[in-house]
């Protein structure tokens, strides 16, 4: 989230990816970075113990979501 909004502050759009463990930590940061309403895509947690094929269903998965952020925000 910290990269997202770093990239963001420069102009630079930004889609964060998080695992469904880490939303409430994720909400906290955009809150208290005063964006309480950033977008991020949220992905099934765990992904360290996942196989190739099993990230790449999830990386899959996430792109039209990942679009979404970059391209429907005002």
């Amino acid at each position: 989230m910290h990269d997202a909004l770093a990239a963001e502050r420069r102009g630079i759009p930004a889609a964060a990816v998080m695992t469904d463990r880490f939303v409430p930590t994720a909400d906290a940061v955009v809150e208290l970075n005063g964006l309480p309403s950033y977008p991020y895509v949220v992905i099934a947690h765990p992904i360290a113990s996942d196989s190739d094929e099993e990230l790449r269903a999830k990386a899959e998965g996430s792109i039209a979501r990942i679009v979404t952020v970059l391209t429907e925000r005002s």
